[in-house]
């Protein structure tokens, strides 16, 4: 308990540390980026003043103040979008804009509009009076300067996602060891016992009992063991080996049916013939029993249950058809993910593992092929054939 909270204490200060630190980059760019634009301000008030000068040395360009102000000019705002406006407000001069999208009258207003809301314009004032305005954007470099806290926050994101799937996918992976180890342990507990049974079961052969209720008996000894030998698969990799799938599939459904409450009404519809399929029977027959039993759920204990085996080209496929609630359409890939269930007890993982054995221990595919509400649900497992 105290290295749980001990853990809990050092995410939470990791936590706090980041946005620390995520803060203070912010707030230091934020401040930057103010700093640089007070400058840019500077320097457009310079080319301003610099305006003023040439106005009033208009008839002396020679004079070596007009040399200080002509390098103003051209050399202070060399990457500024400027525009330069009369005292009419019409369009007098121009830096760093393309001259013939400014002959469209919109164009200009809407640049003027822009860049009013990136900059208070300055006034040029000659005699107390206002001779010209300009409106300047944000420079190239400042634009750059203003993406780039969001660009931080994205590789922040991106870098915290990372961590986040890595810690997610190792605590997952934790988490299947325990339950592979448990898996495990409760096939090795189940042995014990199981072992007394089958010498329990020879004892009462001796004992005249009737022979039908020794080969019941025998029959879920059978079942006990072929459920431990699942247990203990749990966490290998499974055994495929070529086998009739209709005799397997026609073995577990009718243990099934022999032991489901007789408001069923079971039906089988499968081919004479062979159908030959890499399987492992042990965990192919989980599948089978785990759809069966979500039937009969579905069912609340009554109705007709329909099992069909039906082979193509390359492909046997098996459906699974019941007659009960349905399932919505939206929740059709839902119901095969680990924890989800509609039921009030239950684990949400039967069809989670069908879906695990069927697609990634035999390569094939488990889908719901259709679904009416208050109807009924078929579900089909598609295999390839050898």
């Amino acid at each position: 308990m105290a290295f749980s909270s001990n853990q809990n204490v050092i995410r939470w200060v990791i936590i706090s540390l980041s946005f620390l630190i995520v803060s203070l980059i912010l707030w230091n760019t934020y401040s930057f980026f103010q700093k640089f634009k007070a400058e840019e301000r500077v320097k457009i008030k310079t080319w301003s003043v610099a305006q003023i000068d040439l106005i009033n040395n208009i008839d002396n360009l020679e004079a070596e103040v007009n040399d200080v102000t002509s390098h103003v000019l051209t050399e202070m705002s060399t990457s500024t979008p400027m525009l330069v406006l009369d005292e009419n407000g019409n369009y007098n001069n121009s830096i760093n804009i393309d001259e013939e999208k400014l002959k469209d009258p919109s164009y200009t207003k809407r640049l003027i509009k822009k860049f009013s809301n990136e900059n208070n314009p300055i006034e040029v004032i000659v005699n107390n009076k206002v001779f010209l305005t300009i409106y300047y954007g944000n420079s190239p470099l400042l634009n750059k300067l203003k993406y780039y806290p969001l660009a931080l926050l994205l590789i922040i994101l991106l870098f915290a996602g990372v961590v986040y799937f890595f810690y997610r996918s190792t605590k997952n992976a934790e988490q299947n060891k325990l339950w592979t180890g448990m898996a495990k342990e409760t096939a090795h507990q189940i042995g014990t016992p199981l072992s007394s049974l089958v010498g329990w079961t020879e004892i009462l052969k001796s004992e005249n009992i009737k022979p039908e209720y020794i080969s019941e008996i025998e029959k879920d000894i059978d079942r006990l063991q072929t459920i431990t030998d699942r247990f203990s698969k749990i966490g290998s990799a499974p055994t495929l080996e070529t086998l009739d799938i209709v005799e397997v599939t026609k073995s577990s459904y009718g243990y099934l049916k022999s032991r489901s409450s007789k408001l069923i009404d079971f039906e089988i519809e499968s081919p004479e013939s062979e159908i030959s399929v890499n399987l492992n029977p042990q965990l192919y027959s989980w599948t089978i029993e785990n759809l069966v039993k979500n039937a009969i759920d579905a069912m609340k204990g009554k109705g007709q249950l329909k099992l069909q085996i039906a082979q193509t080209d390359k492909q046997v496929l098996i459906n699974v058809s019941d007659t009960g609630k349905g399932i919505p359409k939206q929740q059709f890939t839902q119901i095969f993910e680990p924890g989800f269930t509609t039921k009030k007890r239950g684990w949400g993982l039967g069809l989670s593992l069908a879906k695990r054995i069927i697609e990634d221990y035999h390569k094939g595919k488990i889908k719901v092929l259709n679904s009416e509400i208050g109807k009924g649900t078929t579900i089909q497992i598609s295999l390839k054939t050898v």
